[in-house]
């Protein structure tokens, strides 16, 4: 294949990969029944909001594939921010980094070298989840900001040094969980300090998918080979494997690398249940699941269910709590994040709310 042949095949796929994380805003209304309200809420604008001239950021992006990709775009909306520099370990994302933001960007593949640069203000750090705590600590030290994508740490004994890195550096910190900049949030966590469903007794979370992208097995670029993709700095501080292009592209599907449904998944749940109730979480779980399907090597299940039990704070009564995932439902693909109370529930999307009034009409004796 000639090198222009490589070239245009690879830029179709990234493309393809980029335009397939793509969202739909929806248009704002209401529609009620006697008991049944839906709220669709208006997307959020920046162009309203005041920037001083010396808000002007000069942002930089680790890891730069679908979701650094969509963080920083996401970032660029917002007035006085500016691309400087991106790093990746695979060459196809770096020459695709340009075409979206242009030629004038600073490109490597060895991250410090974006911390060493005195132009840059802030990291976004979109990397394999094993390298969050590793260079989220490099860049504090280094006098950045950082947004890191969640989870924050890939091991639980790994938060309390990045916490103290953080506190250290007098630096803005923010861990990435798209759902917390949802206005569905934002309303559901209103509708219950309003009493909207009166005391929580249950949550319902689900994510059901039905694909081979759903179930984190991403396509391998045409162009994907030794001398574009640096496997060995990719392994980091995980064990020493021989060169797999599966375990770079689809990392997620590793213990060594990722954090299963649970880290990548589940994830949102906890920080969208947090923030509407204002939760510290629970104080027993019991898991089960298994790789019932997907059997391609990857060591994390693809079906996983977790209960937990909430116990009773100032800010909610004791509760339940059901998280699933179903990377093969043939039910079909679909979604929920439900609040149950004992007069009513709520459905919360990222742009909705659906709120459901009931009342019991009797009291236990």
């Amino acid at each position: 294949m000639k090198k222009s042949d490589n070239q245009n095949s690879r830029r179709s796929f990234l493309r393809k990969a980029v335009l397939g994380t793509a969202a739909v805003t929806s248009v704002p209304m209401v529609v009620s029944g006697s008991y049944k309200q839906r709220i669709l809420l208006e997307s959020r604008s920046y162009e309203a909001a005041n920037f001083a001239a010396n808000d002007n950021i000069n942002l930089a992006l680790i890891g730069t594939g679908i979701q650094g990709i969509w963080d920083t775009t996401s970032a660029l909306r917002v007035p006085g921010v500016k691309l400087v520099a991106t790093c990746d370990l695979y060459s196809g994302r770096l020459d695709r980094a340009k075409e979206l933001w242009g030629n004038d960007i600073f490109t490597t593949r060895d991250y410090r070298e974006i911390l060493e640069r005195k132009d840059v203000d802030a990291v976004i750090i979109a990397t394999p989840d094993h390298w969050h705590k590793r260079i989220s600590i490099e860049a504090l030290n280094a006098g950045k900001a950082v947004y890191c994508e969640k989870p924050m740490v890939q091991n639980f004994d790994e938060g309390h040094e990045l916490i103290e890195a953080y506190q250290k550096s007098g630096k803005v910190m923010q861990v990435g969980s798209q759902g917390m900049s949802s206005l569905g949030n934002e309303k559901a966590k209103k509708l219950y300090e309003d009493g909207a469903i009166g005391e929580i007794v249950m949550l319902d979370m689900y994510n059901d998918r039905y694909s081979s992208e759903g179930a984190w097995n991403y396509p391998i670029p045409p162009d994907a080979n030794p001398d574009t993709v640096d496997f060995d700095t990719f392994l980091g501080s995980a064990p020493k494997v021989p060169y797999e292009l599966k375990r770079f592209f689809r990392w997620r599907n590793y213990k060594d690398y990722g954090t299963g449904v649970a880290g990548d998944l589940f994830v949102h749940a906890f920080s969208t249940l947090n923030f509407v109730i204002s939760s510290n979480g629970p104080n027993r779980a019991l898991a089960t699941g298994g790789l019932r399907y997907w059997d391609d090597g990857r060591d994390v299940p693809d079906v996983s269910i977790t209960l937990y039990d909430y116990p009773e704070t100032p800010t909610h009564a004791a509760f339940n709590a059901s998280f699933r995932v179903n990377f093969i439902a043939g039910s079909g693909e679909a979604g929920g994040f439900r609040l149950v109370g004992t007069e009513g529930a709520m459905h919360v999307g990222s742009q909705s709310v659906r709120l459901i009034r009931t009342k019991l009409g009797m009291k236990p004796n």
